[in-house]
């Protein structure tokens, strides 16, 4: 007898309900604009190319160092730290999800009926700002994990540890949370005294996902070696001009770094990865121009979108977050598009009035800025 089997009973309930990840559109034209992935719109530095270049060989038949040693080792003398305090990832988005399996117990089904304490609940919570990086509750649901998302202030600012406790909304028993600094989709920084504060009173594992922090006036990094539970989340992507290969790392604790290697796939990152990431920190003085130049960009940019009627949210990234005038976000989303010039609209409730524009070259940023004339000229 033919036993029928229907496709969708086959995979397992927790997935068939996962919304996904939804990154930023990639267009299928060419003639865009793209200021809507927080790219650098600047190139790797010509040392990084000719030795990616340069490894385009016989190596390419082999697999790439297990563990990154080469490139932990210089990232250890970057950050004054020891290798055994680095893990390396296929960008960080790699080690976020792996930190849900090594760090978060999947809620049993029983929570639905129960009310079990916050120290228990905690085992089980994944705990995030909102609004900040969508991936983090879908790694939860990816996991059974429970959610636990905390409301910034109104402005978008970080509460600080008081404020916290006095809300009653952060567990400060969650077995992960997840605190993105500076914040996005908002461009928000938060203090290093702030972050402490609030590191200081949570017990479980508390990631500090600094993808922008090469932006901001201060970072956290400290943290992460002063305290086991902490972990600094970086990567190539941003800064570096890297998105293309995907390196990321997480600073930690070496027993908590030693735990997440148990559950890292053996060959992770790529060998040409490896090899631009290392040539990467030979040439840092090209990146930290490049990184200054945006940062003005980005305040120029600023300043002419207020006095054009925007809300610009005060930024410490790649891009920034602005609520326009005259008109729902969304509209001018659709208007730029047509433009054939791509920003990013998040449709949700607490960011649905604002656009995440990245910034780009001086010559981009023109183009967008005239393009924002014309529309306000026609609203």
């Amino acid at each position: 007898m033919r036993i029928r089997r229907t496709p969708s009973k086959l995979i397992r309930p927790l997935i068939r309900k996962l919304h996904p990840y939804e990154p930023g559109e990639q267009p299928k034209e060419s003639g865009f604009i793209k200021l809507n992935t927080n790219e650098n719109p600047f190139p790797p530095s010509p040392h990084v190319l000719e030795c990616v270049k340069a490894a385009v060989d016989d190596r390419l038949r082999l697999y790439p160092n297990p563990t990154a040693d080469r490139l932990r080792e210089k990232l250890a003398k970057y950050h004054g730290c020891s290798p055994d305090n680095i893990i390396i990832g296929n960008g960080s988005d790699e080690l976020l999800e792996m930190a849900v399996r090594v760090f978060v117990e999947p809620a049993p089904q029983s929570f639905e009926t129960l009310s079990p304490p916050p120290e228990v609940l905690g085992r089980h919570t994944v705990q995030y700002f909102l609004p900040s990086y969508s991936l983090y509750p879908v790694l939860a649901d990816m996991y059974g994990a429970l959610k636990k998302p905390v409301d910034l202030n109104p402005d978008f600012s970080f509460p600080n540890s008081a404020e916290l406790k006095r809300r009653k909304h952060w567990n400060f028993y969650a077995a992960l949370s997840y605190i993105t600094t500076p914040n996005a989709p908002t461009g928000t920084p938060a203090k290093t005294s702030t972050l402490e504060s609030i590191c200081k009173l949570t017990k479980g594992i508390v990631i500090l996902d600094e993808a922008y922090a090469d932006f901001a006036p201060e970072n956290a990094l400290q943290l992460a070696l002063k305290y086991p539970h902490v972990i600094v989340s970086r990567t190539f992507s941003k800064a570096f001009s890297l998105c293309f290969l995907r390196v990321g790392y997480f600073v930690g604790h070496p027993e908590i770094i030693k735990a997440m290697h148990k559950v890292r796939d053996s060959y992770n990152v790529n060998g040409l990865g490896q090899v631009a990431a290392e040539a990467t920190l030979e040439d840092l003085e090209y990146y930290r121009k490049n990184i200054n130049t945006i940062i003005a960009i980005r305040e120029q940019v600023t300043h002419t979108l207020n006095v054009l009627g925007f809300k610009v949210v005060p930024s410490a990234t790649n891009f920034i977050f602005v609520k326009p005038p005259g008109r729902p976000a969304q509209e001018w989303y659709l208007m730029l598009k047509l433009r054939k010039i791509l920003v990013r609209w998040f449709d949700q409730p607490t960011v649905r009035d604002y656009l995440r524009i990245t910034i780009g070259t001086p010559e981009q940023m023109e183009i967008f800025l005239q393009a924002v004339r014309d529309i306000l000229n026609n609203l």
